[in-house]
């Protein structure tokens, strides 16, 4: 079979489409016949040893992806031969085919093409558990997603609109916040960190943000931490700036603030079940037309190199996907 092999962790540049044995589903798994991969930020820095997940070598990248199961091992219940379904496997989707735990695959209703399905996972799964399962967001509170237009990014400006939430969305351009506008934002702010936390107020009328939703870090922390309001919550869900911030613990006891962790690949191994039930609820809302992933483009499995580069360049307005 042919896949996107890592051979050494060199970066994109050193990655090569190559002939790799099929693999075989052993107790528990099942064969998928990929048809969509999707990246995201991180494998640009699995295939570069820098981040938390380091494969054995050689590896394949691509964390999620959609396909059509094709065998089946020993002690699979639930799952059936020439059924569609989500892939969330952290690595090994940029490949023709995957061997990967049962319990990782969720089927795909009728009427979710596939190009809404193979993005799904990671980005809608984490964006959905940080506001529903941490935040708890409830319809009418103020949410500030920084990093609007990046994929956890509009995944929550897209997923808070849905659940009732005044989007308010933070990106560093106009035709950044354009796509957040399109995708259910309420207003938009191309933000700066001398002037976030009054740019905030002024748009809730002076009350502060309920919640914020922070996949950036770095400066912009710690101006949104101080514009929420009494009993905010203010989720951490990445570091895309670059530094890891450090808060001032008096703003979080005077105002009796809520600062809560968002760790979505240790949630979906711990509550499989949950996950589980969040992934039906995404796919769900696809299938009714009330949720619409962004896609930013579709590329052939030899044109990895420019899929990898929107990433790196960080030019990608929601989902790169690989046709396998």
């Amino acid at each position: 079979m042919r896949a996107l092999v890592c051979e050494s962790l060199d970066g994109a540049e050193a990655l090569r489409v190559a002939e790799r044995p099929a693999p075989t589903p052993g107790p528990g798994q099942a064969l998928v016949r990929m048809s969509l991969a999707a990246l995201n930020f991180f494998d640009t820095l699995i295939v570069a040893g820098r981040y938390q997940v380091k494969p054995p070598l050689p590896f394949s990248p691509g964390g999620e992806g959609v396909g059509v199961i094709a065998a089946l091992g020993e002690r699979v219940a639930g799952l059936a031969i020439g059924q569609r379904v989500v892939v969330h496997a952290g690595h090994g989707c940029c490949a023709e085919e995957i061997a990967v735990d049962a319990k990782r695959l969720t089927p795909v209703p009728d009427g979710v093409p596939d190009e809404q399905a193979a993005g799904l996972t990671i980005t809608y799964g984490t964006s959905l558990h940080a506001l529903a399962n941490r935040a708890r967001v409830q319809p009418g509170e103020w949410l500030a997603v920084l990093g609007a237009s990046g994929g956890v990014g509009l995944a929550a400006v897209e997923l808070g609109a849905l659940m009732g939430a005044r989007v308010i969305a933070c990106a560093s351009s106009e035709e950044k916040l354009a796509a957040a506008r399109a995708h259910g934002a309420e207003a938009g702010l191309v933000y700066d960190p001398a002037t976030l936390k009054d740019e905030l107020r002024r748009i809730t009328g002076g009350a502060g943000v309920d919640v914020v939703y922070d996949a950036v870090g770095d400066a912009f922390a710690e101006p949104s931490l101080r514009a929420l309001a009494w009993r905010g919550r203010y989720l951490v869900v990445g570091f895309a700036a670059g530094a890891i911030p450090k808060l001032p613990l008096n703003l979080i006891l005077l105002k009796e603030l809520d600062v809560q962790g968002v760790h979505w690949g240790a949630f979906t191994d711990r509550e499989a079940a949950a996950h589980r039930a969040d992934q039906e609820r995404l796919l769900a809302w696809v299938a009714a037309g009330k949720l619409t992933a962004k896609v930013h483009g579709v590329y052939p499995l030899d044109a990895f190199r420019d899929a990898f580069g929107v990433l790196i360049r960080r030019e990608a307005v929601g989902k790169v996907l690989i046709r396998v």
